[in-house]
This record gives C-alpha cells, sequence and structure tokens, in this order.
C-alpha cells in the first residue's frame, strides 16, 4: 500500500518530499508484514577514511568512494550490505548526511563473540572494502508529525529521520534509551538541533522503559517509528491504539508465527525436514553449513537459492527462487538447487 504525500504549504516541506520520497511504501505497519527493498546488484568499491569512537564500544565508520564517482544517493532509513574483510556480508544503517555524496557513515556496536562487529572494528584507515546498495526497507513516509523511538544502536537509521523531519519544520520528538547515556550514540547531536524534543533516557538512571512511557503524550496523527530489540518494538506494537502508525526496523529476523512443517529436497542431495519453528536456512545449515546468509529477513539475497519445484510464501527472492530465511512451502514440499 502506497501513502501519497499530502500537498505541501511550503518549501521547507516540498525539501522534504524531495529528500526522503514520502510516498514510498510504508515499512511496516501495525499487523502487517513490511515488503522488502528490491535487490540492488551494483558493486561499491570503498575505502575506509576515518573511525570514530562515540561511544566505548561503537565504532562509526566514514567510507569514501575508492575512484572519481560519487556514492549513490540514499534515503533516511537506507542500508548498505558491507563485505567485510573475511568475506562475510552484513547489513549496517547509513547515518550520515543523505545530501553528501562523498562519503557514507555506519555505526556499529561491539557485540560479544560477534564476528562481523569485530572485523568492522578492526578496519583502519585505507582499508578497503565492497557495498552492495544502497537499499531502503525502512523509509520515511508522510505524517503530520513524528515519534521516533530508538534503543542503543537503533538510533542509526533514526538519525537521518530526525534531521530530515527537522530540516522541513515537522513536529517531531525523539526517545533514545540504552543502557546508560555512554552506550547511547548521535542522540547527542541530535539533541543540539532541539534540546526540548530529544530526550536521552538511560536505564541505569530510569530503570527500564515501558511502552506506555515511550508513547506518553503522542498524537494519533503521529506516524511512530521505532528500531531497537524486538522487545522493545513487540512493546510498542501492543501499546498502540488500533489504526495508530508504527513503523519499525527489527535487529534479528522476525518471529515465525502461525508455521506449519514441510520438506526441503536438495536437488542430488537428502530431505530436510523444517519444523514448524523453525526456517529453511536453520534446517538445511543443519546439513550443509556452508549455505551462506547474511541478514535473515530476506532482503539481502544471500541466502537466495533457485526453486526447482514447489510454491512458496512470505518468499522476498522473485520468481522462481527462495529466501531460505523467510521462505516457507505454500503446500508440496520444496526443492531447491543449492548451486544456484
Amino acid at each position: 500500500m502506497s501513502i501519497a504525500p499530502p500537498p505541501f504549504p511550503n518549501a521547507r516541506a516540498r525539501a522534504l518530499a524531495a529528500v526522503t520520497g514520502l510516498a514510498q511504501r510504508v515499512s511496516e505497519r501495525s499487523g502487517r508484514r513490511r515488503s522488502p527493498a528490491p535487490p540492488v546488484d551494483r558493486s561499491l568499491a570503498v575505502e575506509v577514511r576515518a573511525v570514530h569512537r562515540p561511544c566505548p564500544d561503537v565504532a562509526e565508520v566514514v567510507l569514501v568512494p575508492a575512484g572519481a564517482e560519487p556514492l549513490p544517493r540514499w534515503r533516511p532509513g537506507a542500508h548498505v550490505d558491507v563485505r567485510l574483510p573475511s568475506g562475510l556480508w552484513r547489513q549496517y544503517s547509513l547515518c550520515g548526511d543523505p545530501a553528501d555524496r562523498s562519503c557514507y557513515r555506519i555505526a556499529v556496536r561491539a557485540v560479544p563473540g560477534g564476528t562481523g562487529s569485530a572485523q568492522v572494528h578492526a578496519v583502519t584507515p585505507g582499508t578497503r572494502l565492497i557495498l552492495r546498495g544502497p537499499r531502503n526497507a525502512f523509509p520515511l513516509a508522510a505524517a503530520p508529525e513524528y515519534l521516533f523511538l530508538a534503543g542503543g544502536i537503533g538510533i542509526t537509521p533514526i538519525a537521518p529521520m530526525v534531521r530530515a523531519v527537522h530540516a522541513a519544520g515537522r513536529p517531531w520528538r525523539l526517545v533514545h534509551t540504552g543502557h546508560d547515556l555512554a552506550s547511547m550514540p548521535l542522540s547527542g547531536e541530535l539533541a543540539a538541533l532541539a534540546p526540548d524534543r530529544v530526550r536521552r533516557r538511560p536505564d541505569d538512571r530510569d530503570g527500564p522503559p515501558d511502552a506506555a512511557e515511550l508513547l506518553a503524550g503522542t498524537s494519533s496523527s503521529a506516524a511512530v517509528y521505532c528500531c531497537g530489540p524486538p522487545p522493545m518494538i513487540d512493546a510498542v506494537r501492543r501499546a498502540l491504539p488500533a489504526g495508530q502508525r508504527l513503523h519499525s526496523e527489527r535487529f534479528s529476523p522476525p518471529p515465525i508465527r502461525d508455521g506449519r512443517p514441510f520438506t526441503v529436497r536438495i536437488d542430488g542431495g537428502p530431505e530436510v525436514a523444517v519444523p514448524a519453528d523453525r526456517t529453511a536456512l536453520d534446517a538445511v545449515r543443519a546439513v550443509r553449513p556452508d549455505v551462506p546468509y547474511s541478514c535473515r529477513q530476506g532482503f539481502c539475497g544471500t541466502c537466495h537459492v533457485r526453486l526447482l519445484s514447489g510454491t512458496t510464501v512470505a518468499d522476498t527472492a522473485g520468481p522462481g527462487r527462495t529466501a531460505l530465511c523467510v521462505g516457507r512451502s505454500a503446500g508440496a514440499d520444496l526443492v531447491v538447487d543449492l548451486g544456484g
């Protein structure tokens, strides 16, 4: 479903429409699965220009084009696929200025035992990387006003949205939660735009937040944007009144709801039983641990394989293919080609 932007009476609002593409498909509305961003096949060679540490465990990496061409345009909410030095692909939100095509910025929190985040934290100026994208599965849509909710590093896609909405003169508020102030990057910079609109809420001072507190004072006409841990998103969704607009981006795969078991037969290989509460990717990797994957939410394309037989639902890979991480059988069992 597309949302047509209302008429914009002033230049600042028209600028917001031009920058963010307000008539884009809504990322996720209450009770509806978001539509994935279309694949972007281009590969971008970039170089690390600088690494900043806005928090002790967060690396903000500035990426510049390796060649003479400026980087592709992007809109708030977009992310890039990053091929790390080991060859792993990981997805990171762009958190800089969409108008600045001379560089991209990503901010990555170190995750204990996390292979991808450890590699990002190890890059130094001069490191060469490959990107795919940008693509946007979390677009900023037209609304009379906005409430932005960010949990920890979930501020990264939210920050460009706040700057765009502020530049357009739209009413907005931001609540940023985290364990402590030292774990909450970027929102200090956003508070400089309008201190009375930004609340930095550390758990060590205020206790764990609940959804009612986060949503307190929110107009029924406000679009609510939330990025953070799944429990935070789920709590906000449950607390919103019916019809309230919610847009969210998760750090982890969405839960499987109302799943049914099915079987995947690998062409030239074994049959693999997929339980109702697991993905085909989980089941296939139990017998073929070398099957690649990355985002586990259907949009990066890493685990897309050729579908030889069967019909899928909740899929994102397009005709003749299936995304092992989200695709499920619509009835008959599936036959896939892991080499395709």
